[in-house]
């Protein structure tokens, strides 16, 4: 089965890196993207504001360079996660960055 996503924008909230109990870095932030897509032969004004967490060793240094503001375009798969509050979200766990 197919679980792929690609979206650009705007990291929207500092990112904040934690460890899991098993030594797993993590790090999180918010994307919040904007843009005009086509629907029905109508142009559509699109907004997503989606939880990214890019974890692994070897990812983090995708995340060093990253700021709020910083422009980029993430791709990875997306997974359902609730939080403690027990509200549900969806989260993008990415294994690519690329600054724009």
């Amino acid at each position: 089965m197919t679980n792929r996503l690609e979206l650009s924008g705007v990291i929207a909230k500092q990112l904040r890196r934690s460890q899991s109990p098993a030594g797993i870095p993590h790090c999180h932030f918010v994307l919040e993207h904007r843009s005009t897509q086509r629907e029905a032969d109508l142009p559509r004004q699109v907004y997503a504001y989606i939880n990214v967490v890019v974890s692994g060793q070897g990812l983090q240094a995708l995340t060093q360079d990253l700021a709020v503001g910083s422009h980029i375009k993430v791709s990875g798969f997306v997974s359902y996660q609730t939080g403690r509050n027990g509200l549900g979200k969806l989260v993008l766990h990415a294994d690519n960055i690329e600054k724009i």
